[in-house]
């Protein structure tokens, strides 16, 4: 057994540490132009989230403080100054990263200028913008001393705004300005100059028209200040015994609107008493996460940054394959009924799962649909299906989970439209979370009943399919869809948790199983047989599990882990983790898909699943992993690990200094995985 206190990395510094992986997307020069730019917006988006969800949580654990310290093993404001520190120093690397880019693209004619250096010819054009556009959607608020501070959304960016007198002769009065970019884009495209694109912020646009706006107070000066406010996004359920479950949620939406500030970033140059007073009226203070920041906020709009110039500053998109099974096949459940189907995505396309369930819509021989949603796309054509599927008489069942972080008014929505049409929606499990992507459809064929599964590691969603990797089983093996129907009874009748032979289901078997599979391997390695795990995980965060496989290595077997997140293990430490090596793959797509590999001496096994290592998925959600037993499917995912595995461009190797430092390579060819997925999945011609 080991020791009681072995080596773990804080799962929020690991976090920080993976969001500056993104960061350095931004900063590779290697990546074009514009890509690097939306990778500031995503690191920037993944940031507020973190503020919205993980600081918040500390900050409230931080009143129980002697408890926390127990529980987490760390002190929490302690931890809060690390991460505070750690923000501000990325931060610095962001605004840095940010004026290196522009410089870049000012040398391929595009120009993003602020208000100072518009032309005359630009200026009018952004007068009549103003009026045409813009005008309409603001709504200033003069901040006199007497009146209430207004309340500020999270996540929006605001203009803080005095008007002064140089003669000092009259007080100086405050206004605050929210910009719109919630209806009006972020980014405002003049008029080409000389062959050259300029791009104008709506902060910018707005500063440039402010003496329109406030031209009957009397100043002859004007100062303005980008500041954005992040709020706890955590919703407490209400208790109320008497209200349904979607009147607790919606409540719980409208209370995260107004949940407390744990955080304010603000323009470095702001006045030190505009500072002063905003952080007053808001009720901040110095330990709350004040964030110096740089002429702009909310970077997240930069993820629709607009090329307007040459194609190769952006990727290039590759269009989702055909899968080769499915291509040119009339009916898909037809092939499923022969074989097992892998689909990987977004290398292959995810319209074979709407073709699936449009075909199981319309077809006479199919009985019902059962499926779990956790997060769809907007504009549905999954929920669509489901539709047409009930307007055709099949009987559809919906599991909707409505703890969704931030997804939770979308499923409210999409609950009520499939109620609408009479489906039976199940709000999920009392006290867990559904996080399986199932769907079962049943089919009676020749007086017999069958079954055609769906098992994934991604969501049902049709915009995150195009750049999230992810991976999909189709099978109608009974074996396994037996055991989807008891997964599906459990979320009908709660009091049936169901035995299970072949899937990985939690919260009932699947830790235990995957220590069974873990003791294995160490019962090989001190046989001297073969022992390995392969490892594909978003997080890895549960201490039982870290300690198992620092357990295994011990014992000689040798383990891969490729971790796109959180890693609170160290990989490569003498006595505890030397048979253990960790890295880290961030590239133009996100890194999603769950698969786990154990050498069984030679008789390997594999799983693909929707649950990360942490002890939220194996205690607290309904996850599923299955078991992955066509041959030739356990070969192709072999093959994807060991393209993954063999990246010599894109990796990053985890260890304990947690400074994401590239793997080095002697190879004079490079390697870069994601695109060479795409080649391995690519039809090969004839």
């Amino acid at each position: 057994m080991l020791k009681k206190n072995v080596v773990l990395i804080n799962r929020e510094l690991s976090w920080l540490a993976f969001n500056d992986r993104v960061l350095q997307e931004a900063e590779d020069k290697t990546v074009p132009l514009i890509e690097r730019l939306k990778f500031l917006g995503i690191y920037s988006n993944n940031r507020d989230e973190f503020f919205r969800v993980r600081v918040a949580t500390l900050k409230r654990v931080v009143k129980h403080q002697k408890k926390a310290e127990e529980l987490m093993g760390e002190n929490p404001v302690r931890l809060l100054e690390k991460i505070k520190q750690a923000v501000i120093a990325q931060q610095d690397k962001f605004e840095h990263i940010y004026q290196v880019i522009i410089r870049e693209l000012n040398k391929q004619n595009i120009s993003i200028i602020n208000e100072k250096q518009l032309s005359p010819a630009q200026g009018t054009f952004v007068k009549e913008y103003f009026r045409e556009k813009v005008k309409g959607s603001l709504f200033p608020i003069m901040l006199d001393s007497p009146s209430p501070f207004p309340y500020l959304k999270d996540r929006l960016g605001y203009l803080i705004i005095k008007l002064g007198r140089k003669d000092s002769s009259k007080k100086n009065k405050y206004a605050i300005i929210e910009v719109p970019t919630d209806t009006i884009s972020r980014f405002v495209v003049l008029p080409k100059e000389k062959d050259k694109n300029y791009i104008l912020l709506l902060d910018d646009v707005i500063r440039y028209c402010l003496d329109d706006i406030f031209q009957n107070f009397d100043h002859d000066y004007i100062e303005s200040y980008n500041i954005k406010l992040t709020r706890d996004a955590e919703i407490d359920i209400d208790t109320d015994l008497s209200k349904s479950f979607v009147e607790k949620i919606s409540k719980g939406l409208k209370a995260r609107k107004t949940g407390q500030p744990v955080r304010l970033v603000y323009d470095s140059e702001i006045a030190p008493d505009m500072l002063d007073f905003i952080m007053k009226k808001i009720k901040l203070g110095k330990d709350d996460n004040p964030i110096p920041g740089g002429r702009y906020h909310n970077f997240k709009d930069f993820i629709s940054f607009p090329n307007i110039g040459h194609p190769d500053l952006s990727y290039k998109k590759n269009i989702p394959l055909k899968h080769p099974d499915l291509k040119d096949q009339s009916s898909i459940i037809k092939v499923i009924k022969k074989k097992d189907v892998l689909l990987t995505y977004p290398y292959q396309s995810f319209d074979h799962i709407i073709d699936l369930l449009r075909e199981a819509s319309i077809d006479p021989k199919v009985q019902s649909i059962r499926i779990t949603l956790y997060r769809v796309a907007k504009n549905s054509n999954i929920v669509k299906a489901l539709i047409n599927a009930l307007k055709n008489g099949k009987q559809v069942t919906a599991v909707i989970e409505l703890q969704a972080r931030f997804d939770e008014e979308a499923n409210i929505y999409w609950s009520g439209k499939l109620q609408e049409e009479g489906a039976k929606v199940i709000y999920g499990v009392p006290g867990l979370k559904v996080h399986s992507k199932l769907f079962l459809i049943t089919r009676k064929e020749s007086g017999k009943i069958n079954h055609y599964a769906h098992i994934g590691t991604g969501n049902f969603n049709g915009d995150t399919s195009k750049v999230y990797t992810d991976q999909t089983l189709l099978t109608s093996n009974k074996i396994i869809t037996e055991e989807i129907e008891k997964v599906f009874d459990f979320y009908l009748d709660n009091f049936k948790g169901g035995i299970y032979k072949h899937l990985l289901v939690s919260p009932f078997f699947m830790r235990k199983r995957l220590v069974q599979l873990i003791n294995k391997e160490i019962q090989n390695a001190k046989a001297n047989k073969p022992a390995s795990i392969i490892l594909k995980l978003n997080n890895l965060v549960d201490d039982e599990m870290i300690r198992k496989l620092y357990e295994a290595s011990a014992e000689g077997v040798k383990i891969k882990l490729i971790v796109r997140g959180i890693c609170s293990l160290v990989a490569g430490v003498s006595g505890l983790s030397e048979n253990i090596e960790a890295i880290s793959i961030v590239d133009k797509y996100l890194e999603h898909s769950r698969v786990f590999i154990f050498h069984n001496n030679g008789d390997e096994k594999y799983f693909i699943s929707s649950a990360d290592w942490m002890t939220r998925n194996l205690d607290h959600r309904s996850e599923v992993a299955v078991p992955i037993y066509d041959k030739e499917i356990q070969q192709q995912l072999k093959k994807i690990i060991n393209i993954l595995w063999s990246d010599n461009t894109k990796v990053r190797i985890l260890g304990s200094t947690q400074n994401n430092s590239y793997r080095k390579s002697n190879s004079k060819v490079k390697i870069r995985a994601q695109e060479e997925i795409y080649t391995l999945l690519k039809p090969k011609k004839s």
